[in-house]
């Protein structure tokens, strides 16, 4: 085959940088969006924050004045030290008055260093955790060097609910001591779940119950009951199976009552009282407001700061000019003011399809999860001429504060089932059908998953009885046996 050259026009999709920047702060959450601007704001000299300029404007002439003022203060005690006979000193001072509010006094331990702020946050420590707690109790016991290698290594493997992970005889083999026994590592293991908090320790919940059970009084009531129900009967326990318990123990309702009040008086994740976990706040990305009657969407200000182009370098760059600064100079701008538009398509982009998403769940906003009317992504995409993908990247991670709280973009995206007469109901309304139902159902009749789907049914929602089950389980409901109550 002879090569030869041929010139051919064609059409074809580049992804410039510009491009991937763009996509990649569309799919941003608030708190990596500010990361990536203090990012830029520190690789690139030509973007800063006009709130910080402003800010830093401010206290400099708030400084500048401070300064005048401590110069005049100073210019004048001299002026006193030098000539004392010239400040006159009244014959009475008066009686509740203090020697500093006529006569100015030098300050003790003027250094450098205290005119530097004092951060509140470098004075916090780190919040305790039940590893820590747990150290802390050792080191208050009577351990050779050998029990506390062995109760270290316990402690390690205890999770943050305080249950541990290991076996003992998985744990002798991780130590390599060849002359330590099981018996050891189980006697440890016993002092180290009599510690705080009660059933730390514990290898299942079983376990953990019946800990936290043998560290009560003895004169508790229901006390030795109860401990035999955990060891005995825990699996009839586990599914509500009250009436074998009682049977079973020939107990009477009233001390069935009694013993189930006290074991649900206990805490199945000790660890949690003890491990303290930092609140994860959410910043909502707009405000959803109800303003005579329409609902208006607003882009939260405090999300994202006011970037601009420093016009100061901006001066500094000449056309003509191709040395090595000025090239940096021009770079610098041109990937500024790429960031700067990117910033306001993706911002741009997050209010136009909010707004989308309020105007086809109005009826939520008013009135709740019932109304709630099935929509995909394609529904959205088609109405503001996006991409599909688009739409995804814009409602993940993304915030809406509503005046019934604070959602994810994603929760007003459900699937639909239809009715009998012919329309489409959201998943998500469903559900909240189905949690309406049973709040309002009787403790000792609960209702079946086919009771519910008959119900629905009789409102014109077509399910099936494995569909009304597997809403219920990601709502959290357990089934009817579980919520059947005989007392």
């Amino acid at each position: 085959m002879k090569q030869s050259i041929q010139l051919r026009l064609g059409q074809q999709l580049t992804m410039t940088p510009q491009l991937q920047q763009a996509i990649r702060l569309l799919q941003l959450s608030v708190l990596d969006l500010r990361q990536e601007i203090q990012d830029a704001l520190e690789s690139n000299l030509m973007l800063e924050n006009e709130e910080e300029v402003e800010r830093l404007k401010g206290e400099d002439l708030l400084a500048a004045a401070e300064e005048a003022r401590a110069r005049a203060e100073s210019d004048a005690r001299l002026e006193r030290e030098l000539q004392p006979e010239t400040t006159p000193m009244p014959d009475e001072l008066p009686v509740d008055s203090e020697w500093s509010d006529h006569y100015e006094s030098y300050p003790a331990g003027g250094g450098a260093g205290d005119k530097e702020e004092i951060d509140p946050f470098a004075q916090q420590s780190r919040p305790l955790t039940l590893h820590d707690h747990l150290h802390w109790q050792l080191n208050l016991s009577r351990l050779n060097g050998t029990e506390m290698a062995i109760a270290t290594a316990i402690v390690d493997a205890i999770n943050e609910d305080g249950y541990l992970t290991l076996a003992p005889e998985e744990l002798l083999e991780i130590l390599g001591d060849e002359e330590l026994e099981l018996a050891e590592i189980q006697a440890v293991l016993h002092r180290i779940q009599s510690l705080d908090p009660p059933g730390v320790g514990a290898r299942d919940l079983r376990e953990c119950l019946r800990l936290q059970l043998r560290q009560l009084p003895a004169d508790t009531p229901h006390r030795g009951a109860a401990l035999a129900v955990c060891a005995e009967e825990f699996e009839a326990l586990s599914k509500n199976d009250l009436e074998r318990v009682r049977h079973r123990f020939d107990l009477s309702e009233q001390e069935l009552d009694g013993v189930i009040a006290l074991i649900r008086s206990l805490h199945p994740r000790p660890g949690a009282l003890i491990a303290g976990t930092p609140t994860q706040y959410v910043i909502p990305d707009v405000f959803v407001r109800k303003r005579g009657g329409i609902w208006s969407v607003e882009l939260n200000p405090e999300t994202l700061p006011r970037l601009r182009v420093n016009p100061d370098y901006a001066k500094l760059i000449r056309r003509a000019d191709r040395s090595e600064d000025n090239v940096v100079l021009k770079s610098h701008l041109q990937e500024a003011r790429w960031f700067i538009k990117s910033l306001a398509s993706r911002n741009d982009t997050v209010v136009r399809v909010a707004k989308k998403l309020v105007e086809l769940q109005r009826d939520f906003l008013d009135r709740g999860e019932e109304a709630m009317r099935p929509l995909v992504l394609r529904d959205v995409a088609e109405t503001l001429g996006l991409h599909e993908s688009t739409v995804s990247r814009v409602t993940t991670q993304k915030y809406m504060h509503t005046p019934r709280g604070t959602f994810e973009f994603k929760f007003f995206f459900s699937s639909h089932v239809g009715t009998a007469a012919g329309g489409e109901c959201s998943s998500t309304a469903i559900r909240a059908l189905i949690r309406k139902l049973v709040a309002a159902e009787s403790a000792d009749r609960p209702l079946s998953d086919n009771k519910i789907a008959s119900l629905l049914a009789g409102q014109g929602i077509n399910v099936a009885r494995r569909t009304v089950a597997k809403y219920r389980e990601t709502i959290g409901i357990p089934p009817s046996n579980e919520r059947k109550r005989l007392l």
